[in-house]
């Protein structure tokens, strides 16, 4: 029980989540910062996610992330790209959950992986699909390279503190917690009000 509830345990759970969270805003950056702090033995991860560790996925994780980042700027494939991200966030953030879960049932690991790293992911994603939809309605899609950009900006930010300091990254995560649900209490709140029209105009 000790062992279970120990600061070793809280880290591999942080940096799980952290790192599944940073896949809701772009899936291949927590891949790539996942293989390199792998690859450099920086992390050692179970042996079943040997394929992380090698020179040939970080390469292909790079030229996935570069070609990611570079569509989100194009204005009719950023809506294409959310799409096609958003099961692929639930896949990366299961996989890399379960690449961080301690020495458990595989049945429970996986388990896991799904419900708190694929749940994150797909959460994480939701919210910003439904922000991207929002910013397209309201300026014709000129602020989405804006939150774009904010995306990478997250997804880089807590991919690297994750695996570098998560407990930071974990304080971070409550801080996006508090904000996101703030800004979609707001968003639903304003989809829930009664339309205003101007009598003159009936």
């Amino acid at each position: 029980m000790s062992h279970f509830f120990s600061l070793g345990t809280l880290i591999e759970v942080l940096l799980g989540i952290s790192l599944s969270v940073a896949a809701g805003f772009r899936v291949f950056v927590p891949l790539l910062v996942l293989s390199g702090a792998s690859v450099v033995a920086h992390l050692n991860l179970p042996t079943d996610f040997d394929w992380l560790e090698t020179p040939q996925a970080l390469a292909v994780f790079a030229i996935a992330c570069v070609l990611e980042i570079t569509g989100y700027y194009v204005p009719w494939l950023d809506h294409l790209l959310d799409i096609v991200s958003t099961p692929a966030a639930v896949v990366t953030g299961t996989v890399v959950a379960a690449s961080l879960t301690p020495d458990i049932n595989p049945v429970a690991q996986w388990t896991l992986a799904l419900i708190a790293g694929g749940g994150a992911a797909g959460l994480t994603k939701g919210v910003m699909n439904l922000f991207r939809l929002t910013s397209t309605a309201a300026s014709g899609g000129l602020t989405n390279p804006i939150l774009a950009t904010i995306e990478l900006v997250l997804a880089v930010t807590l991919s690297v503190l994750a695996v570098t300091v998560p407990l930071v990254a974990g304080a971070l995560l409550l801080i996006l917690l508090i904000v996101g649900t703030q800004r979609l209490w707001v968003f639903l709140a304003a989809l829930r009000s009664p339309q205003i029209t101007d009598p003159s105009e009936s």
